[in-house]
């Protein structure tokens, strides 16, 4: 076999040629092997090694009006809480054929409406979205497309298509019960601006029954964010007892600034975070936090899609997930 010139891409013709059998043969080996021979599917992949064919996907996409392609939308790639529902999305998505095409957000309302437009122009067999799509010129449009959509990480009533997540006010207020059980009575929120978080704060307040000292620092949040959260909020109260973050990132940062402060932690200030990071149970201290099954959310979420490609039904088009608290050492008595 000889392979073809490196500065032109290979076509199905030079794989035809390179492994001796007709163009339509060729075509059927990738296409639809069942109604070729083991030997000849065989010829024809050790022709495609050779020559560095890559299938054009588009064409039988228009072919067959799919695209073999699955729209993944997330505020931010930095955020570890997101990354095991990409990973199992990707993984669910690929035993079943379909590839997944990340777009990321930046938690800015304008970028998310941008990236679901040219989603849905490159039409997707299915589109995944971290949280609710907040602007309902994008709902309405992505309503008309007839794309499936799964909306995660959040919950709703009324989703555009299907919905995978939990309450955001429900593991606020789970975090306030946890706080009055300990007994804390002065303490403070160290939160990011956006949507999610905020709902986290209100069930938080509620559960408590009053507003409390916040920081707000911009999404994503980080270490940084996180020393300059307690320092505002040690302004604002500086006998602080327990700081509620939005995030395990936010957390630390809290944790670090008051370490450096010479604050002992939690005997002197206890911290509770969200999303239950891999690095959270490894600080010194850990840190307490709330566990949402993020891979699992990614499996639900990516079979919600191959079913509904396949015309099957969907019985159950929103699941909660639920959460837990997870007390570590941060906050631990």
């Amino acid at each position: 076999m000889n392979a073809v010139s490196p500065f032109k891409a290979a076509t199905l013709h030079d794989v035809a040629k390179a492994a001796g059998v007709s163009l339509i043969t060729a075509s059927r080996a990738l296409s639809n092997p069942g109604v070729v021979s083991k030997k000849t599917i065989e010829k024809v992949q050790a022709a495609v090694d050779s020559t560095g064919y890559i299938p054009n996907l588009l064409a039988g996409g228009l072919k067959s009006k799919r695209s073999l392609m699955v729209g993944g939308i997330v505020p931010a790639l930095s955020v570890s809480q997101f990354l095991p529902t990409v990973q199992a999305l990707t993984t669910e998505l690929a035993s079943a054929g379909y590839q997944l095409i990340l777009g990321q957000t930046s938690y800015d309302a304008e970028q998310e409406e941008s990236v679901l437009n040219t989603m849905i122009g490159r039409q997707p067999d299915g589109i995944v979205m971290t949280g609710l799509v907040q602007s309902q010129k994008a709902r309405d449009r992505l309503r008309r497309s007839g794309i499936p959509v799964v909306e995660t990480w959040d919950l709703s009533d009324r989703p555009v298509d299907m919905l995978v997540g939990f309450s955001h006010v429900k593991v606020g207020g789970a975090v306030g019960g946890y706080f009055l059980s300990k007994g804390w009575k002065r303490v403070g929120i160290a939160t990011g601006d956006d949507h999610r978080a905020r709902m986290r704060r209100d069930g938080f307040q509620t559960t408590l029954g009053r507003e409390v000292p916040t920081a707000f620092v911009p999404a994503p949040s980080s270490l940084e964010l996180g020393r300059r959260a307690l320092a505002e909020l040690l302004e604002k109260d500086p006998h602080l007892e327990a700081v509620c973050c939005s995030s395990d990132q936010l957390a630390q940062g809290v944790m670090v600034e008051a370490l450096a402060r010479g604050l002992r932690v939690p005997q002197d200030l206890a911290i509770c975070g969200f999303g239950n990071a891999d690095f959270g149970a490894h600080t010194v201290p850990s840190i307490s936090t709330v566990h949402v099954d993020g891979a699992e959310i990614g499996r639900l979420a990516a079979r919600l899609i191959v079913a509904r490609c396949r015309g099957e039904s969907v019985a159950q088009p929103v699941i909660d997930v639920g959460f837990r608290m997870v007390e570590r050492q941060s906050s631990a008595s």
